[in-house]
């Protein structure tokens, strides 16, 4: 019997050995999470100290919670962008509103995460297809990017969510740029850029931030218009109950719910990302949801706004050498030294800098490489990235992601209510039966007979296709036809309409004197053929395992073996 531990399983069977390397990896990740933390909480349309509660109460939990070694969950720039998209829709007045609801927003979306752990429905996350998100992805950062220039430029601008609107209102703003500004802002950009290419050991990030607060300090450039981050809040942040009411909870929901989708599906796919380079599966998708749910829920009692994966922490999380979540822990206890006694190292740090960050940061995010193979190999899945991509840039964020879900279900159901059909012949010298448009002169076609395959489950949707498509390859053999095989190896479930209209249809082709035959049906199919109807329409001595056998009983009846015979028949009731 297993024993009870109030530890979290990767602490009940922790190592000495690897202390070091989780220290090292803890304090490496928290070099990048302060500046960076507070770059994403600027996205989010929140004060810079808020990116810094949101790496404390929600990492600590995961910690504790969460069941991958390496993730690093806290800020992430997707969610910072969400967070102001959905809020952004709401008639909030003044800041203190705002974080209220940024705060409530962050327990709906803990709250929804717990719940669908609970429920085991981790499954749901597949449905956010890969095109999708490439597509939503690739525009968000579009929109992430646009929205930091103001900050480079040193400019108010309007915050839109809409690349037509952003891009009109960036123009008009261009002859108002501040130069010193426009000079901090593009040499952060150059120089982390460089650093990251010719010398990715050095803490680039780190780096140009503290060059950025010496700059705007030794040279005053605040009095150059450089606006600078200013006072940040000392101290830990308190325990607080979100201000929750119906209304706003309303308002949030949907927004909740999108947010709890994709922090979970970005926090797993990097989990796996993780798995693969350390060769150790760990994670269990419903506990991980779970996880998510109670860092974002718990992180909401004290100031945080929603949290997920961040694939640049992970990243280096790992590089470091880190083998189990105390590296996490490392990291929280250093952001929260920051917090009670270095905040005011970061008075002089200038937006320009933290906008710089972000843009190179989220710049990574816009994948060119796979609409390109998409377009080579699928270009049904690349319209669909495509689509997605252009609603999120020309649209909105919350609609890019809603349409693209939408679309690509629609596709599924479209693929779906047409799946592919074969006529099948004989390959020569063998009991082979393979599609006739595919092995041309190597197969053998028999006038007499037409048998046919269909690569999908029977089911409403499809069932029209199917008769369709039957009959039209039965006409196409003209008179001589005298039976049909249908090879139901890939039918997987037949549902009641479909039923019917197999029924119906056997019917039809009897009426014609022809016979019917299936041959290869599964269990689940058979378990239907037999306790649907379908069975006294096509009488069992036509149901086989093989199409070889379908082919020698229309031959010579008698040539059917009595063991052939018996488990051809076979249906639940036999376990089969």
């Amino acid at each position: 019997m297993q024993k009870f531990s109030l530890l979290p399983k990767w602490a009940v069977s922790y190592k000495r050995r690897y202390l070091s390397k989780d220290i090292v990896a803890g304090l490496t990740v928290s070099v990048l999470i302060v500046p960076q933390g507070m770059a994403y909480a600027m996205i989010a349309g929140l004060p810079p100290v808020y990116g810094l509660y949101a790496a404390l109460v929600p990492t600590l939990t995961y910690a504790l919670f969460g069941t991958s070694r390496q993730l690093a969950v806290g800020p992430v720039a997707m969610d910072s962008l969400l967070v102001a998209a959905g809020l952004g829709t709401l008639a909030l007045t003044g800041q203190d509103n705002y974080i209220a609801m940024a705060v409530m927003l962050a327990f709906m979306t803990g709250a929804t995460q717990l719940i669908l752990g609970v429920l085991r429905m981790g499954f749901l996350v597949q449905y956010l297809s890969k095109p999708v998100i490439s597509g939503f992805t690739s525009g968000a950062a579009i929109i992430i990017i646009l929205s930091q220039i103001k900050h480079i430029l040193g400019v108010d601008i309007p915050q839109y969510h809409q690349f037509q609107k952003l891009i009109i209102s960036v123009v008009s703003a261009i002859p108002e740029t501040n130069g010193a500004t426009l000079t901090v802002g593009i040499v952060g950009i150059v120089m982390i850029v460089v650093l990251k290419r010719w010398r990715p050991k050095v803490p680039s990030i780190l780096v140009v931030v503290v060059l950025g607060i010496l700059t705007v300090y030794f040279f005053g450039l605040w009095q150059y218009g450089v606006s600078i981050v200013g006072e940040v809040p000392k101290g830990l942040p308190s325990f607080t109950l979100p201000d929750f009411s119906w209304p706003h909870a309303r308002d949030l929901f949907t927004m909740a719910v999108t947010l709890a989708l994709i922090g979970y599906m970005e926090a797993v796919s990097i989990g796996k990302a993780m798995e693969e380079k350390s060769n150790r599966e760990t994670i269990e998708p419903n506990r991980e949801l779970m996880a998510l749910g109670a860092s974002n829920l718990l992180g909401s009692l004290f100031q945080s706004y929603s949290v997920t994966g961040s694939f640049s922490r992970s990243a280096i999380n790992f590089g470091a050498g880190a083998r189990t979540p105390l590296s996490l822990i490392v990291s929280v206890a250093l952001v929260a030294l920051t917090l009670l006694f270095f905040t005011p190292l970061f008075y002089y740090l200038p937006s320009a800098v933290l906008a710089s960050i972000i843009m190179v940061s989220v710049f990574g995010l816009i994948n060119i490489k796979y609409p390109k193979v998409l377009w080579k190999y699928s270009r049904d899945e690349f319209i669909l990235l495509l689509f997605t991509f252009a609603i999120t840039l020309f649209l909105g964020i919350k609609e890019g992601i809603l349409w693209g879900v939408l679309f690509s279900l629609l596709l599924m159901v479209y693929r779906t209510s047409k799946p592919h059909f074969a006529v099948l012949g004989r390959i020569k010298g063998s009991d082979y039966y393979k599609n006739i448009n595919r092995f041309g002169e190597n197969i053998e076609v028999r006038e007499d007979l037409l048998i046919v395959r269909f690569d999908g489950q029977l089911y409403f949707g499809n069932k029209d296709y199917f008769k369709k498509q039957l009959f039209k390859y039965l006409e196409a053999k003209g008179d001589k036809v005298r039976a049909v095989i249908l090879n139901a190896e890939a039918i997987n479930y037949i549902d009641s309409t479909a039923t019917a209209m197999l029924v119906k249809t056997i019917r039809e082709i009897h009426s014609k004197n022809i016979d019917f035959f299936i041959a290869g049906a599964i269990g689940p199919a058979r378990d239907i053929i037999f306790n649907s109807g379908i069975i006294k329409e096509l009488h069992k001595e036509y149901l086989f395992v093989r199409i070889t056998e379908a082919v020698e009983y229309y031959d010579n009846p008698a040539s059917i073996s009595e063991l052939r015979m018996k488990v051809a028949f076979q249906n639940q009731n036999y376990g089969i």
